[in-house]
């Protein structure tokens, strides 16, 4: 994707020992970048959501291993610095799916061998996560023409929420890249966006990379999609994932729950745009074992903001007395979700239906 005309993906190594980042945490005031030098900074950068969404985070974290495979100096330090990585962040499977597979390509290596080796594969993830985002949005425009085709010359509004853009993985996105598709094959496109409390990914990071693009968009209060499902100015909800078990169950940013089931109250479909390193296949019950990250108070507590010239502040929303809660993650049932976009097409939710459509490895490479 382009920032300012400028074509941008984000992370990368630009040369052998530093991995380049956006500084999520700044946009959209400012657009900065970031080099991690380290196995510590490259965690610290994912735990402090200086990156962030599934994509991201594994790419992020497979550059971290190529990083990890310069300090290590046997597989026993290899392991301890790929289980800092693991520990950031629980929920979104991408991460640990990502140091797993550094950690299979180099354990029967030579040490020498090792950072050429990490390099390469930290290079194939991320190339891999950006060309099936491509595909996602290949599959995704198809679903949109089928809409609009019922609705000749008028707009078809998409509902999203969090933040499941290009920002979120390597480039294109996954929930995005539905949208720049048909917004790209000159069909007229509008996109609700939630705000998304606590922090806001929808109103700062999605509506900026649409702004971007010159997508037509509107941000919404959080608890909006529900009315404008009723008043039938929603023609399809398409979210991100974290994490999808073989069942088809979701886990996503905390609030896609309830849009799901507003969706489906008001027959309107939601679908969930997610490249096959976000699946999970061994877990069968998402609601009951997928580990739902609870991060620091503070993000509810407090929101940043600029004021009238533009300078970032801080202020508090919650009054200091108050215990504060912070459930990063709910999961949707299988039973709420119309269908998988992925890279290999548009799937039901549905254990048998995933099982069968990825057999080979890419199902093998997290059992």
């Amino acid at each position: 994707m382009k920032v300012n005309g400028q074509h941008f993906r984000t992370v990368w190594m630009p040369e052998p020992g530093i991995v380049r980042i956006i500084d999520q945490r700044r946009l959209p005031w400012a657009f900065e970048l970031i080099d991690l030098h380290s196995v510590a900074e490259v965690a610290d950068a994912i735990r402090d959501m200086a990156v962030r969404g599934a994509g991201c985070i594994g790419a992020t974290a497979g550059y971290g291993m190529a990083l990890a495979a310069c300090e290590a100096q046997n597989m026993a330090q290899l392991d301890a610095l790929a289980q800092s990585l693991i520990e950031t962040r629980p929920t979104a499977v991408n991460l640990a799916w990502a140091v797993n597979r550094q950690l299979a390509v180099l354990r029967d290596q030579p040490v020498e061998l090792w950072p050429s080796i990490a390099k390469r594969e930290a290079e194939a993830i991320a190339d891999e996560d950006a060309a099936a985002c491509a595909q996602i949005g290949v599959h995704g425009l198809q679903l949109i023409r089928e809409i609009a085709a019922k609705k000749p010359g008028v707009v078809v509004n998409v509902l999203t929420h969090c933040n499941a853009g290009w920002l979120a993985f390597v480039d294109h996105g996954s929930a995005t890249a539905p949208v720049y598709a048909t917004h790209d094959a000159g069909l007229k496109i509008h996109v609700w966006v939630d705000e998304t409390r606590p922090r806001n990914q929808g109103a700062r990071l999605t509506a900026w990379e649409l702004a971007q693009h010159g997508v037509p968009h509107t941000v919404i209060a959080d608890n909006t999609g529900g009315h404008l499902m009723q008043h039938g100015q929603v023609d399809l909800v398409i979210t991100g994932a974290d994490r999808v078990t073989r069942n088809g169950d979701v886990a996503n940013k905390i609030g896609t729950y309830l849009k799901a089931l507003a969706a489906k109250d008001n027959g309107v479909p939601f679908y969930v745009a997610l490249p096959s390193s976000t699946f999970d296949w061994r877990i069968a019950d998402g609601v009951k074992n997928i580990p739902i990250e609870q991060r620091g108070g503070e993000e509810v507590a407090w929101m940043e903001g600029t004021d009238a010239n533009g300078t970032p502040h801080n202020v508090r929303v919650v009054p200091a007395a108050s215990a504060v809660a912070n459930y990063a993650f709910d999961v949707t049932p299988a039973r709420l979700v119309t269908g998988l976009i992925t890279e290999r097409g548009v799937f039901a939710a549905d254990e048998k239906v995933l099982c069968a459509a990825f057999t080979d490895a890419a199902r093998a490479s997290v059992l």
